[in-house]
């Protein structure tokens, strides 16, 4: 085979791995239930057996009642940027005051707003104050000393 022939055939798979490594790359994580695992799931049902049907639940609420969260998600990510998620579904199954499951609502992606569980920072209602406002603040006002 001529030269020219083989550098072809070199640029032409070189450019098809190329292709393939920015090929968009689908992870999911957390809870797949499938929709048979989630119908079993019924009103009068205990904690114990909601935890023996579907698994320990990522997330739980205390407020008004207890409630059990199922988080799932998709992302989809191209080479070295950061994935997007596309998609999420969380299972909240709530309980009522004798502990027995009461209902078991649906959300999704559309349904909320991203949310980082890890950050571990609560937003507060006050102003954010910045290092310099806060050295200045008091500059120019009387202070007493006792």
């Amino acid at each position: 085979m001529p030269f020219k022939g083989r550098l072809a055939i070199l640029a032409i798979m070189t450019a098809g791995l190329l292709m393939s490594a920015c090929a968009g790359k689908v992870t999911q994580h957390g809870h797949l239930l499938t929709t048979e695992e989630i119908r079993q799931i019924q009103p009068g049902m205990s904690k114990d057996q909601v935890a023996l049907s579907l698994g320990s639940p990522d997330t739980t609420s205390t407020l008004a009642g207890e409630t059990y969260y199922y988080i799932s998600s998709t992302r989809k990510g191209v080479a070295f940027l950061k994935p997007k998620v596309v998609g999420r579904r969380v299972v909240a199954v709530y309980f009522n005051k004798t502990q027995s499951v009461d209902k078991v609502a649906y959300y999704g992606l559309k349904d909320g707003k991203v949310f980082d569980f890890i950050s571990r920072t609560t937003p507060s209602h006050g102003s954010d104050t910045n290092v310099l406002k806060q050295l200045l603040g008091n500059f120019g006002k009387k202070q007493t000393i006792f």
